[in-house]
């Protein structure tokens, strides 16, 4: 569970971080698709916290989280929409005139920190306007299904990746599969990255971490939560059919907000299926304590797309809910699935998904349960909250900024 290096990668980071020189402060411009993102509020308090000057360059998405103001320096670049690819090249052309009018701070930056693809198109266009050699990092936290289509544009668009892959100083993942499956396989990357799990900030610590779990209620019925971005309509079909199979069985909790879920469709189901709920959304990190004490287990099943991105990811309720004692739910031999069962602190399914899960909650005991919970109550805190991964990735970061010893 703890941030590595992959061995085989071009260039040695294998040092350790604790053994580098005082960091001095350095200016880094951040990319981000979404401003106000949970993970994008994360990674720039992290680089904070370890020394780095950040100013973030964004866009909005008005979909939560849409209160929060940010502390540090940030420049509104447009709004885009989920999945909406045409809207989103347009969106980034758009932001062409605000990165001219920056080409100074550009000019100014240590590095230049870019999450996902078409951030990274942003960061290589502001490096230019800056006149900047300055290194970049590439973070990527899903693979999106444009990427994965067997078609000319697809194609046009991972040769461009490809490009862009030669000229990064680092590759930051969030799931090992990423590497294995796509960046490896597929792109034939062989340089450095790292990886960079969805973790919890420390800052998490001001919420005790539970001692052990119990389930709510004596499991009557069992509470499954759904928290964060909602999204894949087979997803919600497949738990709308074990509502209504398991009535009196189990309840479904959900928070936060609609992507790739029609919205009408999502309020006509819960109208219809009484046990199935809607809190509206939640302030991402001071509200978890609160939604996760009043369930039994997190929904991890992700299939919007389970022939790539779905099988490969860790999603963030996978840190959320191990942090706050909440086993999850996930498709066996998906990575979060494999996770889960080499430590033994979920519950896996194989196909039928439906079938399989009706049965498994018709005869989970309060013991089953608890001996799982146990086992995750036992799971040490850094595997769940961010630690020395993300002081070695800023020791990285550094060092890359800094001349060669006989330079």
């Amino acid at each position: 569970m703890d941030a590595s290096i992959d061995e085989r990668a071009d260039v040695d980071l294998t040092r350790s971080w604790s053994s580098s020189p005082a960091r001095t402060v350095a200016r880094l411009v951040y990319f981000g698709s979404e401003v106000r993102d949970a993970s994008t509020v994360k990674r720039v308090q992290q680089f904070i916290d370890h020394g780095f000057a950040v100013t973030v360059f964004g866009f909005h998405r008005t979909r939560y989280n849409t209160d929060y103001q940010p502390p540090w320096p940030h420049v509104t670049l447009g709004t885009t929409i989920d999945g909406r690819y045409g809207h989103r090249l347009g969106a980034l052309a758009g932001a062409i005139p605000t990165l001219l009018a920056h080409r100074r701070q550009f000019s100014e930056a240590a590095i230049f920190y870019a999450r996902n693809f078409d951030q990274l198109l942003l960061a290589f266009l502001a490096r230019l306007f800056g006149g900047s050699r300055a290194p970049i990092v590439y973070e990527v936290l899903d693979i999106p299904p444009i990427l994965m289509r067997r078609n000319l544009s697809a194609a046009l668009i991972r040769w461009i990746e490809r490009r862009c892959l030669k000229a990064v100083n680092l590759l930051a993942l969030s799931s090992p599969a990423f590497h294995r499956n796509y960046y490896a396989a597929v792109q034939g990357y062989r340089g450095p990255w790292f990886l960079v799990e969805n973790k919890l900030h420390p800052s998490i610590a001001t919420a005790a971490r539970p001692p052990a779990r119990r389930p709510a209620r004596g499991g009557k019925p069992w509470v499954v939560g759904y928290f964060g971005l909602i999204r894949g309509e087979d997803t919600f079909a497949l738990m709308a059919r074990l509502a209504e199979r398991l009535q009196g069985t189990v309840e479904f909790v959900f928070r936060g907000a609609l992507t790739t879920v029609d919205a009408a469709n999502f309020e006509r189901t819960l109208k219809r299926l009484p046990n199935m709920t809607f809190g509206g959304p939640y302030q991402p990190h001071s509200d978890l304590e609160t939604i996760y004490g009043e369930v039994d287990f997190a929904w991890a099943l992700d299939l919007e797309h389970t022939d790539h991105n779905s099988r490969w990811l860790m999603p963030c309720r996978f840190y959320e809910a191990g942090y706050f004692g909440v086993p999850c739910l996930a498709v066996r031999d998906f990575e979060v699935g494999s996770v889960i069962d080499r430590h033994g602190i979920g519950f896996t399914f194989d196909q039928p998904l439906e079938d399989r899960m009706v049965r498994f909650f018709e005869a989970l005991t309060v013991a089953d349960y608890e001996r799982v919970s146990g086992a995750l109550a036992n799971m040490p805190d850094d595997a769940f909250v961010a630690g020395d991964d993300m002081a070695r990735l800023c020791d990285l970061m550094d060092g890359f900024r800094q001349p060669p010893p006989n330079g």
